[in-house]
């Protein structure tokens, strides 16, 4: 469970104010990212096509996986809902979180937002059989006919799934193939595959206290022209915990940060090669503090050493 910042219970009042915040980037994320005029987020490019996609999207895990009934499908619906109108477009899902593509897809139809959504699952089984089953199902639970992103969950079978999602890739069905990890131990055989093959995404566990990633899989992606999203952006909540009945530091002003969610979040994007991170959202005062972290200034090489060596230090 995600904890709160102090600031967080004011934040859904705060929601008209996004639009009168007015971003920019850091020279050394402005290459790979579009700086967001008032009223928009900031978005990053996609290396394989060059579209445009907001910097923080919206994860899936956990507390979408078996909400049943109106009073837990109210405020997941409210969540949605407010993304949509904040300018969010990324969503993240998989087959493995319980309900959790049923909900989303049955949710995005309702609230009629599906044309302007960019959805992303996974696959996650062994064999073509059980993947054109399980992929065939992610479009029935989804109620879509052409998914934005579908990976390789984990690295599970990942040589013969990777041939059937490219296959769909190529009649048209889905928008871009990736491959995702959230384990350090699996990180050298992800690596092996990012090195010998053609990913338009990759998404990796990252977070400020997290930072192996960043080593050698991050710096791949850019070297090879992939996407990379990031799971995991606040390590299972262990920053919250460590931040607890913490301030924000003052400094943090410098780079628009008003909660510990948009500190740990613009740490990320901030990064030149990562191109979105998806923090799970559940409630739309989440989502208005987490987006509010794809505008404003973000900090510079030497501001995220500072964060770094903050967050080592306590």
């Amino acid at each position: 469970m995600r904890c709160r910042s102090n600031g967080r219970r004011s934040f859904l009042a705060q929601l008209p104010a996004l639009a009168a915040l007015a971003s920019t980037l850091p020279a050394s994320a402005a290459r790979a990212a579009e700086p967001a005029a008032a009223g928009t987020l900031i978005r990053k490019a996609i290396p394989s096509s060059g579209e445009l996609i907001p910097v923080v999207g919206l994860g899936t895990a956990r507390s979408y996986e078996d909400a049943s009934g109106e009073a837990e499908l109210a405020p997941l619906r409210a969540t949605l809902k407010t993304f949509g109108e904040t300018g969010g477009t990324v969503i993240d899902t998989a087959p493995s979180y319980g309900r959790a593509e049923s909900l989303v897809g049955s949710l995005v139809e309702g609230l009629g937002i599906r044309a302007s959504l960019f959805l992303s699952t996974k696959i996650g089984t062994t064999g073509r059989d059980a993947g054109l089953a399980q992929l065939e199902n992610s479009f029935r639970q989804l109620r879509t006919n052409r998914i934005d992103l579908v990976s390789v969950h984990n690295l599970q079978d990942t040589t013969n799934q990777l041939a059937l999602l490219r296959e769909f890739k190529q009649a048209g069905r889905i928008r871009y193939v990736g491959m995702t990890t959230s384990f350090d131990r699996q990180y050298e055989a992800f690596e092996s595959f990012m090195k010998r093959e053609t990913l338009d995404f990759v998404q990796v566990d990252y977070a400020l206290d997290n930072r192996d990633a960043a080593q050698r899989l991050i710096p791949l992606a850019k070297e090879r022209g992939m996407a990379v999203m990031i799971n995991l952006p606040f390590g299972r909540s262990r920053l919250f915990n460590a931040v607890k009945g913490k301030a924000l530091p003052d400094w943090s002003a410098e780079f628009d940060c008003k909660s510990w969610a948009q500190f740990f979040l613009k740490y990320l994007v901030s990064h030149e090669a990562v191109t979105c991170v998806v923090p799970g959202m559940a409630k739309p005062e989440y989502v208005v503090d987490n987006l509010a972290a794809a505008t404003g200034r973000l900090p510079d090489a030497a501001m995220r050493r500072r964060m770094e060596a903050y967050i080592d230090g306590i």
